[in-house]
Order: C-alpha cells, then sequence, then structure tokens
C-alpha cells in the first residue's frame, strides 16, 4: 500500500457531507487538501480550519463546476495554491434535483452532465497531464444506483450512469500513469432535509438490512487511494443493494 504523508490531494465539494469527511480523512494520512467549494465559504473555512488544527494542511479553492471555463482552470489553480503538483484527484462535486422523466427538461439534463460527468472529465484530464514522476490517483464518486433506476432524478441518474463509464475509459486512456477508480455510496446520508428515519425507513432495501456511515465511504477511498494495482473498478459501499438491480441487464 502506498503512503500517502506529503501528497496533496484536490476534493471538489469538500465542504459538506461525503466531501468534508473524504477530505478530513486524507488529511489525517498527512495529505495536503485542497478544499473546493462553489457557494459553501463557511462550511468551506471550517474544513480548513479543522485540518489545520489537528496539525494538517489545507487551502480553499471556490468555482462553479457548472461553468466550462472554472472547470477547465480549476485544477490549475488548485496546483498553484498547494505549490506542488496534484497526486489526488477526487471528483465528488454533486447535485441532486428531484426530475422524472416525462418531465425532464434540456436545461436539467445539461446541467447534470456538466457537473457529474464533462467536469470530472476535464479535471482527469489536466491533472493526468501535470508533470509528476508518481503514478496518480482519480476516485470518481458514483450512485449506488447506476445499476438500477432512480426514476425521481432522471438528469442525475443519466449523468452519473455516464461517470461510471468515463471511469472505465479513463482507466483505459489514462494508464499506465494514473489509476482511476470509484466509489458508489447507497444508503450512507439522508438527503437535505431529511432525518435519521430516513435511513432506517430504508434500511430493508439492501441485503445486510442496514444502513452505513461517512467512514464506510471513507475507508473505501482510503483503499482506492492506496492501492498500487487496482484501477477501472467500483467499490459499492451499499450493503448489496446494487445486486437487486435489474434495470440495465
Amino acid at each position: 500500500m502506498t503512503q500517502l504523508n506529503h501528497k496533496t490531494a484536490l476534493v471538489t465539494g469538500a465542504a459538506k457531507r461525503l466531501g468534508r469527511a473524504m477530505a478530513l480523512a486524507l488529511a489525517e494520512q498527512g495529505v495536503q487538501v485542497v478544499v473546493h467549494y462553489h457557494t459553501s465559504e463557511q462550511e468551506a473555512r471550517a474544513v480548513q480550519a479543522d485540518i489545520e488544527q489537528a496539525g494538517g494542511h489545507a487551502v480553499l479553492c471556490q468555482a462553479d463546476l457548472s461553468d466550462t471555463g472554472q472547470a477547465d482552470a480549476l485544477v490549475g489553480r488548485a496546483v498553484a495554491l498547494a505549490g506542488r503538483p496534484l497526486d489526488i484527484l477526487i471528483n465528488n462535486a454533486s447535485i441532486f434535483d428531484e426530475q422524472v422523466l416525462l418531465e425532464t427538461t434540456s436545461e436539467a439534463l445539461a446541467l447534470n452532465m456538466q457537473v457529474h460527468a464533462y467536469t470530472p472529465l476535464t479535471l482527469s484530464r489536466a491533472f493526468a497531464a501535470q508533470d509528476r514522476l508518481v503514478c496518480g490517483q482519480i476516485i470518481n464518486m458514483l450512485d449506488s444506483r447506476v445499476q438500477d433506476y432512480d426514476k425521481l432524478h432522471v438528469p442525475y441518474h443519466l449523468s452519473k450512469r455516464s461517470l461510471m463509464a468515463l471511469t472505465r475509459m479513463l482507466a483505459m486512456d489514462l494508464a499506465p500513469r494514473v489509476a482511476v477508480n470509484a466509489v458508489a455510496p447507497g444508503l450512507i446520508l439522508a438527503p437535505a432535509g431529511h432525518g435519521q428515519e430516513y435511513l432506517e425507513n430504508l434500511a430493508h432495501t439492501n441485503p445486510l438490512n442496514r444502513y452505513g456511515a461517512p467512514q464506510d465511504i471513507v475507508e473505501a477511498m482510503l483503499f482506492l487511494v492506496q492501492s498500487e494495482f487496482i484501477t477501472g473498478q467500483v467499490i459499492y459501499v451499499d450493503g448489496g443493494r446494487h445486486m437487486k438491480g435489474h434495470m440495465y441487464g
């Protein structure tokens, strides 16, 4: 397993939820973290403060990843802020608005494809183009329902399916200098506006009959970024929920 001490990571959407958990966990391993955020400046500064109070180092980088120009420039800005090349890229930033298939708009589909597919693609290309001496690691954050069908969030679902395909494509095209893998969370955190009862009421939907925690995602991410011989893989952290899906055969 590769040691992470003295490496540098860019975590998109690092101000809240799973992004925050992964940023803090990487910092605990001695990684310098570039904390990306869009509108959550206060929360991003809190992440930075927590990392630095624990003896780590973090820098903040604001960008709207729905804007192509800002997405294209993010890796370069992150490198300049960190003062050295990136070793790890976590494509975590996400949006999650409800929209069913028969009401899906071109605007919603384009926005989700931009945030969940094009932005990870352009960040990954810029990451791979760095002048680095060791193998880099990219982790794309998926959703365990990419194997099934999230009919309440169709633009989100389609764009995450695209990111799953991109994970395998990038793993081939960026090898051998960059490894590309993905983590697909299941029942881990309740959506905004919902409490713990949301998770409790859905625990029966996976074979393990329970729900997970952010630490489960952190452990999967840390395993992948420390692995030297794994690429093109998806780790489903969902209690087995993905095995129940039959939408795509």
